[in-house]
């Protein structure tokens, strides 16, 4: 296991060796800032005056907050793939994959010390997520069950997409291919959401093989364990895919 988190350390602080991982929390903490004030405005100026009356208006955590984090998990569908698409492809164009495979350690090792590294990553985003709603709790009470069902949905999410793009990057040498036929995997599963939520042509197995069907129960406070299941079935699989991927490649020499 210290050869898992040794990987796993080294591939976190290699994102940031780049400018890329700073590139992205920056761009992706201004524009779900920017959103988080848009939503905060709309709350104030309309949607609280209209809902005074009712006797159980919605609240912050439902106007503003669960939509916020929707929004996260859209704008990482297009950015995971990026953050991923160096793990094993940039390794192949450099010819560095060979030595890493020819070192004492199992391709179950290496695979999930980078999986691992990718998750850190993913875990320093969901806290900066959960930052906005700290900001608060000065003026309004919050739904912490619904933020927390809503951070570990997201967390998940894009655990999905990291064990994903991981596999693909491990089928090719080249980083941008392995970003675009990642993003079109991901694209391709919320698609078929979309059609199985069709009326025209609605499927509930359409809908239960995308993955945002099952996020977007966390987002109203609601923990089903089918949906856990769900994810950890979709990132074990393609890590088992991964590995199998590299042994092939030791075989192969």
């Amino acid at each position: 296991m210290n050869k898992v988190f040794t990987i796993a350390i080294s591939e976190f602080k290699r994102l940031f060796n780049s400018p890329l991982a700073w590139s992205v929390l920056a761009i992706l903490q201004f524009i779900l800032a920017l959103m988080f004030l848009m939503f905060m405005e709309e709350y104030i100026a309309v949607i609280q005056p209209a809902t005074a009356t009712m006797q159980n208006p919605p609240g912050v955590t439902s106007i503003v907050l669960s939509p916020l984090y929707l929004w996260a998990g859209i704008i990482m569908l297009a950015v995971m793939p990026i953050m991923t698409m160096r793990l094993f492809a940039e390794e192949r164009m450099n010819k560095t994959l060979t030595l890493l495979l020819s070192s004492p350690l199992s391709s179950t090792q290496i695979v999930l010390g980078k999986f691992i590294g990718v998750i850190f990553f993913i875990i320093l985003i969901v806290a900066m997520m959960i930052l906005m709603p700290l900001a608060l709790t000065v003026g309004t009470s919050l739904d912490w069950g619904v933020i927390l069902t809503s951070s570990l949905g997201l967390f998940l999410l894009l655990s999905s997409f990291a064990a994903a793009g991981l596999f693909i990057s491990s089928l090719t040498s080249q980083p941008i291919i392995a970003a675009v036929s990642s993003f079109g995997l991901l694209l391709f599963l919320v698609v078929l959401y979309l059609s199985g939520s069709s009326q025209s042509n609605s499927s509930e197995l359409f809908i239960y093989l995308s993955h945002f069907s099952h996020f977007l129960p966390f987002l109203e406070g609601v923990f089903d364990t089918s949906d856990l299941v769900y994810y950890l079935l979709f990132i074990v699989g393609f890590l088992v895919l991964a590995i199998r991927k590299l042994d092939n490649d030791r075989l192969l020499g």
